[in-house]
């Protein structure tokens, strides 16, 4: 078919059988994924509180209790009603903002070819795990820290 890729193929490495899937799972569940540690997400009450922080808000309440000190229920009543839906937008915006770079960082993962069970498998580059034979092309990139056993035509760039 015109356009598709062929299988990756494991050249040299596939004399090497690589690790099992049992001996990778269990080393991936013993060391856990391979990426450096990012921050905690930002939870729903952390943005909240980051909202109401910001001093037009700040203003728009204290504006809202001289309303209430003064006996205007219903301005202070508007008022408030307008600060929920303040706050309400940017929670929302903040959600979609969180999930928007969490989906970037997934397209953004590395993909590795890996030896498994005596098989070329390409998996995801946070799932390489110490004993992985990764098997590298011209273009690759490099998911994980390793021992080089054998190359064609390899240069390096310093």
């Amino acid at each position: 078919m015109p356009g598709a890729s062929a299988p990756p193929r494991a050249d040299a490495a596939a004399a090497a059988p690589g690790l099992s899937s049992a001996e990778a799972a269990a080393q991936l569940a013993a060391d856990g994924p391979n990426e450096l540690p990012s921050a905690r997400p930002r939870t729903l009450l952390d943005v909240a509180i980051e909202v109401v922080r910001e001093p037009m808000l700040l203003l728009l309440i204290a504006t809202g209790s001289v309303y209430l000190l003064l006996g205007d229920l219903e301005e202070a009543i508007a008022l408030v009603a307008a600060i929920g839906v303040v706050i309400g937008i940017s929670l929302y915006q903040a959600q979609k903002t969180e999930h928007a770079l969490q989906a970037l960082r997934d397209l953004s993962s590395p993909r590795a070819l890996v030896m498994r069970d005596g098989v070329a498998t390409r998996i995801p580059g946070r799932e390489v795990v110490r004993g992985d034979r990764v098997v590298l092309r011209e273009g690759d990139r490099v998911p994980a820290d390793g021992i080089l056993e054998s190359s064609s035509r390899l240069t390096s760039r310093c």
